[in-house]
């Protein structure tokens, strides 16, 4: 079966990302903030930035176990099967879920993204109450919440995250949505690379997730909590209106944020093996 108008529709939306992408370019104030990262980072011996990273990266992987072993993802999985059986109903495993069309697996996809978008307004609004075990959890939290949001919309697409090629892929979706800017397009085109040894099981490509790169995105946080904590104490009828407007909003845009990129990315899979089976 050919390509649909539907699908084709949906390669241009593809196109037209890749584009935003490609056309980034950085102002002055983030290549002045780069550049203070970057020497930031250079006045540390490299075996301890070797170790630093070898850490977080065993942290995420673990994070990713952890979410695959709960109940609450096999539930979520069960309601992607539930919700796909109404549109056919010999689906029995989430591969199968590749015989619908995009534009149902989008929908599927979309449910998720949407509650996850809500998960992280609610969040953040909690951390910017300024508690400080609500400031404390806050990053991990986000963390949980946008790892999991990948994992289900690769799951929607009909890819199991479940095996060692899919845990790691979608392991290293989440790293890309969360980069800079500046850095999304080369991280898009090594994912597409990778995506053409997607038949394989296991994952054989290179399993550094994280550098001084990905550090952005946990250093805003911090700049959030800060903020947070600047502004916590204006109350507005007895609550910190202002901090919480921060933290929800800064979270809803990450979230937001992967959840755009990761649809992107199973979308294009989904689409160019789909082609794959045309030819």
């Amino acid at each position: 079966m050919a390509w649909t108008k539907t699908d084709k529709r949906y390669w241009e939306e593809i196109l037209a990302f890749e584009e935003t992408l490609y056309k980034y370019e950085p102002n002055d104030l983030e290549k002045t903030y780069v550049k203070w990262i970057d020497q930031g980072f250079s006045m540390l011996p490299e075996n301890l930035q070797e170790q630093f990273f070898e850490k977080l990266d065993s942290w995420l992987f673990h994070l990713h176990s952890l979410l695959q072993g709960s109940q609450i993802q096999n539930d979520a999985r069960e309601r992607i099967l539930g919700t796909a059986r109404i549109f056919d109903d010999d689906i029995q495993t989430i591969s199968d879920l590749k015989k619908l069309n995009i534009d149902k697996l989008h929908y599927i996809a979309e449910q998720h993204a949407a509650r996850h978008r809500v998960y992280s307004l609610i969040q953040g609004g909690i951390a910017g109450t300024g508690g400080p075990i609500a400031i404390g959890t806050d990053f991990l939290a986000l963390a949980v919440m946008n790892l999991r949001a990948v994992q289900l919309t690769g799951m929607s697409y009909g890819y199991d995250v479940q095996t060692p090629f899919e845990m790691m892929s979608s392991l290293k979706v989440f790293h890309v949505a969360t980069l800079p800017a500046r850095m999304k397009s080369h991280g898009w085109e090594e994912l597409k690379d990778q995506a053409k040894e997607s038949y394989d099981y296991f994952y054989s490509g290179n399993e550094q997730l994280t550098n001084n790169t990905w550090l952005d995105e946990p250093l805003k946080q911090v700049i959030k909590a800060m903020f947070i904590q600047l502004f916590r104490k204006r109350l507005i009828s007895g609550l910190p209106f202002i901090s919480m407007a921060i933290g929800a909003s800064v979270n809803y845009q990450v979230m937001r944020k992967v959840t755009t990129f990761s649809e992107k990315y199973y979308q294009f899979r989904y689409l160019t093996d789909k082609e794959g089976r045309i030819l």
